[in-house]
C-alpha cells in the first residue's frame, strides 16, 4: 500500500502515514474551511490500511488548535483505529500538546477517554 502525504498549509495539519512502518502522523492546526473534504482521504486511506495494517500500529498526534468540524474528524479516525483494537490489532495514540496550553490537555484526555486503545498524552 502506497504512503499517504498532505503537506500542512496554515490552516490544514501535515498528514505523514507510513503504512510500512505503522506510523500515521497528523501534526500542525486544523481548521480547513471543509474538514470533511480535506479528511476525506485519510478516511479512504485508513479504510483500505486497515484491512491489513503494520503488526504495530501508532497515530502520532501534534495538534495545536483543531476547530469543531476537525474535532469531529478526530473522533472518526481514532473510532477507526479503536475499532481495529477491539478486534485485536495493535493500535495506539501519542498525543503531544504544549505544557502550557491547558486546553490541550483537556482535549486530549476527553479523546482518550472515547476510545479504548492505549493512549499516550505527552507533554512537550
Amino acid at each position: 500500500m502506497d504512503s499517504l502525504r498532505i503537506e500542512a498549509t496554515s490552516c490544514s495539519p501535515l498528514i505523514d502515514f507510513d503504512p510500512a512502518a505503522g506510523l500515521l502522523r497528523i501534526e500542525g492546526e486544523s481548521y480547513p474551511e471543509n474538514s470533511f473534504d480535506f479528511y476525506a482521504p485519510v478516511f479512504n486511506w485508513l479504510e483500505e490500511y486497515l484491512k491489513a495494517p503494520a503488526p504495530a500500529v501508532v497515530l502520532d498526534i501534534g495538534l495545536s488548535y483543531l476547530n469543531t468540524s476537525s474535532i469531529k474528524c478526530m473522533i472518526d479516525v481514532l473510532e477507526m483505529l479503536d475499532g481495529a483494537h477491539q478486534k485485536g490489532q495493535t493500535m495506539s495514540v501519542r498525543w503531544h500538546y504544549d505544557s502550557d496550553n491547558d486546553r490541550a490537555l483537556d482535549m486530549a484526555e476527553e479523546f482518550a477517554e472515547d476510545v479504548s486503545l492505549p493512549f499516550e498524552i505527552l507533554a512537550h
